[in-house]
């Protein structure tokens, strides 16, 4: 999740160099997409009935979080404009806030959605009658 949010904020940060006009749709399109991603990933692990999955979800958006952060300004020091070191402290704080929120939030309805569903049979071997020896 980390590298995904990663990548949108640097794509976000190319658009918004070189086709400015476009920023609104792209912003759009890309907040879309990564709210949908953590919404089925949750649903998923909701389905499947993992375990721990809320705990697992919370911290894995809190360092996601922060490494979305630290690999966008990776991302845009070497895709973008020569970012620097500067930019690493608004991105450990306000912007590590963010991408753990937009994480967290949808993983979250996604758990709560997927553990209402049906979950899948665990029992795929086919049954054997009651009196034949298995072997």
């Amino acid at each position: 999740m980390a590298v995904l949010h990663a990548a949108a904020a640097t794509a976000l940060a190319k658009v918004a160099v070189y086709q400015p006009t476009e920023l609104t749709t792209i912003k759009i399109v890309l907040v879309a997409l990564l709210v949908g991603v953590a919404a089925l990933w949750g649903a998923l692990d909701g389905w499947l009935r993992r375990d721990a999955r809320g705990t697992a979800w919370f911290i894995a958006a809190l360092f996601a979080g922060v490494l979305s952060g630290i690999l966008s300004v990776i991302g845009r020091a070497i895709f973008v404009d020569q970012t620097g070191v500067s930019e690493l402290w608004p991105a450990l704080t306000g912007g590590a806030a963010f991408n753990a929120l937009l994480i967290l939030v949808p993983a979250g309805l996604g758990l709560f959605v997927g553990g209402r569903l049906q979950p899948p049979r665990r029992d795929l071997a086919p049954q054997r009658p009651s009196g034949e020896p298995a072997g």
